[in-house]
């Protein structure tokens, strides 16, 4: 009985030291879709800069985590919810990944487009859905750290904000485009940056997921709510 005592005490250090680890990358991954989003409204080439670098440190950490997890579970053999919570940490750990490889796209195409005419209150709108997204990505990390399935299914149900700001955003990048064709390269590029950010959304909702799945055992049956679709734009 000691001996199990002292096996899953050393695993929930383990785990909690995984843990700190994906809190710590949660915290970069928000700086940087929050840096993005700055960089992109006021044409900060330098700040765009700064975020495309720090998603190397972004990316090493994601290979640590998971390298921790694969050593937990094969020295500790964790069961049931205890390997549920390990799974999920490499589960979102990718996602949060995959979340940082959309804030530095956004700053590379933010160089792009400062040396483009500003489409009008382009900037100030996406800057706007990428708060959106920002504040769920903190509530999901928030769910995750207090295991709050309620807190999750909130953000889940957010998402469709995020789809019904893309979708505005899509049709007002469109008519700027038909009223004057100097604007296609500037808004294409625009589009390109509103669809990385309504991902960034899917993965706060994916992260949701997973907090439910360790609180419940099950990952939630229901479609997530989703806003109307609309037609995807060549190239974006």
């Amino acid at each position: 009985m000691n001996s199990e005592r002292h096996i899953l005490s050393a695993f929930d250090r383990d785990l909690e030291t995984v843990q700190a680890l994906v809190v710590k990358m949660g915290g970069m991954v928000e700086s940087a879709i929050h840096d993005a989003a700055i960089a992109l409204e006021t044409r900060d080439d330098e700040l765009a800069e700064e975020v495309r670098r720090r998603d190397k440190a972004i990316d090493a950490l994601e290979m640590q985590i998971n390298e921790e997890a694969a050593r937990l579970i094969a020295l500790r053999a964790p069961r049931a919810t205890d390997l549920r919570m390990v799974l999920s940490v490499i589960k979102i750990s990718h996602i949060l990944e995959r979340v940082g490889d959309y804030a530095k796209n956004i700053a590379k195409r933010s160089h792009v487009l400062a040396e483009m005419p500003a489409i009008e209150g382009a900037g100030m709108a996406l800057r706007r859905m990428s708060a959106t997204v920002e504040a769920m990505m903190k509530d999901a990390l928030d769910s995750y750290i207090q295991r709050d399935a309620a807190l999750a299914e909130d953000v889940r149900k957010r998402d469709l904000e995020v789809d019904q700001m893309y979708n505005a955003l899509f049709r007002e990048f469109l008519t700027y485009m038909m009223e004057d064709p100097r604007n296609i390269t500037a808004c294409m590029h625009l589009h390109f940056i509103a669809k990385n950010i309504e991902r960034m959304g899917d993965h706060a909702t994916g992260i949701a997921e997973q907090v439910i799945y360790i609180a419940t055992g099950e990952l939630p049956d229901d479609p997530r709510p989703k806003g109307e679709s609309v037609p995807r734009m060549e190239g974006a």
